[in-house]
């Protein structure tokens, strides 16, 4: 071996470390506005992962406060289609909590890296800060699978030195799908990912054990009276057996059920928490009624196009105000300006190194409208991912969009064998909600919590968390 040789041979290794360092720490934020370099204890990174061509997903990874160099790398996705992940980053179990003044930051007590490695990725492309080459954000569920699998390998290209680390991948809502699909294309994939298992909160697992559970929810919890219950079951029922409330043939029946959606989507309930009020009180227009439907019932797409006229007719509100010259925004019944208005601050964005060719907003409808869903049962992931992998499904009780009811069927139907009987678990010394543990799958509730668990119930969620990763009975 001549000395060039054995000068590479030795060195190079530590050269290719280097640049990939290098390249990871582009990303670090180094300071961020609102909040004092002194409160944040742990390093953090913000950039972009490359998915399929010229698509980028935005990400911020923010380290463990524990001991980053061996402690868990854990993904996080918020759902939709078309929300953010920074939604999660900044109301549930990010580091950070946004003051009402959409300037200041606090810690979140509640924070998820204080035990793991956690990186919010915003997927899919058009979503939050996330982009392509593309105009038109169209997009598909094996898509986002194929483009999440390349950014989850793309962050172990930027950060080679969590790739040993266990690899867990948490959401909720969409991520019902999102996760799933992802996990089984690391499970088939060449990629050395030590993945462990996966914890989702509120999950569309199944379109139809959804709607079915829905309409029983719906009723037990005073939204359908006893009578449009009565003629439910009349006509969308085998003696008043064997209910079948999604896409019945039965013109009665859907009747009922679109009129049961409407008390539950179009009346200013809370979707997300029923016992909480609806942020600014009934929404004056019916947005969040065609968002939720066209997802339950896309086949219905048509009569949605009916009532954007509606919208349209409807007197015009008062435009959003603008704070730092942007314009604010929120989800329907959620209070998202501060989040908005910190996100798209010029410093903001020159600190978290994004490259914004429009505002921040909480979900976009560009990208839900334009999304095709290619599933809509998870139960064969599932049955091939729990082979392998540990699993959670963790429900918020007040959640109407993705019900604990639905959620239960679902994971009953898979057929694992029961380890521990449904029982009740406790936090500081109450009651927290109730679980039920199988072979490789725990099934829970949150008592009290609506659709986003780590924001409604934060110590409840760090705690199951906590339990999750550990591997501890709940």
């Amino acid at each position: 071996m001549g000395v060039l040789q054995l000068w590479l041979s030795v060195f190079t290794p530590f050269i290719f470390v280097s640049l990939v360092c290098s390249e990871a720490n582009t990303d670090e934020v180094t300071s961020l506005p609102g909040i004092s370099p002194k409160l944040i204890t742990f390093k953090q990174y913000s950039g972009y992962l490359n998915a399929t061509g010229t698509r980028r997903f935005h990400y911020w990874f923010v380290e463990s406060e524990s001991n980053p160099a061996k402690d868990p790398v854990v993904f996080w996705m918020n759902g939709g289609p078309g929300c953010s992940s920074l939604i999660g980053f900044f109301s549930e179990n990010g580091p950070f909590l946004p003051s009402n003044d959409g300037k200041t930051l606090a810690l979140n007590p509640y924070r998820w890296n204080k035990i793991a490695n956690m990186v919010f990725l915003e997927s899919p492309a058009g979503v939050g800060f996330s982009y392509s080459a593309s105009s038109v954000p169209n997009t598909s569920d094996e898509e986002v699978a194929q483009d999440n699998y390349l950014a989850v390998q793309n962050f172990f290209v930027k950060y080679p030195n969590l790739k040993a680390n266990p690899f867990y991948l948490t959401g909720e809502s969409y991520c019902g799908i999102y996760t799933p699909t992802l996990a089984v294309k690391i499970l088939e994939g060449n990629a050395t990912i030590n993945m462990q298992g996966f914890m989702i909160g509120n999950p569309l697992v199944n379109y139809s054990l959804n709607t079915n559970s829905l309409m029983y929810y719906a009723f037990w919890h005073g939204v359908i009276s006893a009578k449009m219950w009565e003629e439910m079951l009349q006509y969308c029922c085998n003696d008043g057996d064997d209910c079948t409330f999604y896409q019945s043939t039965n013109e009665n029946c859907k009747v009922r059920v679109d009129q049961a959606n409407s008390l539950v989507y179009k009346q200013g309930l809370n979707p997300y928490a029923l016992y909480q009020d609806c942020y600014k009180g009934i929404p004056p227009h019916l947005h969040q009624y065609i968002t939720n439907m066209n997802g339950i019932y896309p086949e219905y797409k048509s009569k949605w196009k009916q009532i954007r006229e509606e919208i349209r007719k409807q007197p015009k509100v008062s435009p959003a105000p603008r704070l730092g010259g942007q314009k604010v925004g929120s989800l329907d019944c959620v209070n998202s300006t501060a989040m908005t208005a910190y996100l798209n601050t010029a410093t903001v964005q020159k600190a978290i190194h994004v490259t914004a060719t429009t505002n921040w907003a909480t979900c976009s409808d560009a990208v839900s409208d334009n999304y095709v869903r290619n599933y809509k049962d998870m139960t064969p992931q599932f049955q091939k991912l729990l082979r392998s992998y540990r699993s959670l499904i963790y429900h918020g009780d007040t959640d109407m969009e993705c019900n604990f009811l639905g959620g239960e069927w679902f994971v009953e139907n898979l057929g694992q064998p029961v380890k521990v009987a449904y029982r009740d678990w406790t936090y500081n010394n109450q009651v927290a909600g109730f679980v039920k543990e199988f072979e490789n799958i725990t099934y829970m509730t949150v008592k009290a919590s609506g659709h986003m668990v780590p924001q409604y119930k934060p110590a409840q969620a760090y705690q199951m968390f906590s339990n999750f990763l550990l591997n501890k009975p709940q």
